[in-house]
């Protein structure tokens, strides 16, 4: 039986959450991802299939964690783009594995590059010396928060 978290908890699950969702924003503004005309899942797609290909749409589905429908809708718009495309599998020929053109990669690298950049200066500008070990710290809480398995834990 899982039992309801305290109202303290609660309180800075949302402030965390709220303060997430500000900072993607701002990245994707100074990363230039808007002037791409694709959304986050399909950017998210295409970054998965840049790491990970030639990748099947079932593991891109697993990676993102979204629907098998989903990935089939982000792939068609990258295919139509010229972003991916699709080839058979050599083991496998019922299966289509997905790749990256080499214009899908620049375009990903451009992005993080643009992201790491804007929070390197922003790190630089507002974070003391004697803070830096702060974000360390809160980056290996988000890191450990990003990774947990609260089934596999019980909780």
């Amino acid at each position: 039986m899982t039992t309801n978290p305290p109202r303290q908890s609660v309180a800075t699950a949302q402030r965390l959450n709220d303060a997430m969702a500000r900072l993607r924003a701002r990245l994707r503004a100074e990363s230039g991802q808007h002037a791409t005309g694709l959304t986050l899942t399909q950017l998210g797609v295409l970054a998965s299939v840049v790491r990970e290909g030639p990748v099947t749409a079932a593991r891109l589905a697993t990676l993102e964690r979204v629907s098998a429908q989903s990935i089939a809708q982000s792939l068609a718009v990258l295919k139509a783009a010229g972003l991916v495309r699709s080839e058979p599998d050599a083991r496998d020929g019922r299966k289509k594995l997905m790749s990256a053109d080499p214009s899908a990669t620049e375009l990903v690298e451009k992005l993080l590059a643009g992201r790491a950049s804007f929070l390197a200066r922003a790190i630089d500008h507002l974070v003391t010396p004697g803070e830096r070990e702060d974000v360390e710290r809160a980056i290996e809480l988000l890191e450990r928060l990003a990774d947990v398995d609260l089934n596999a834990d019980g909780i």
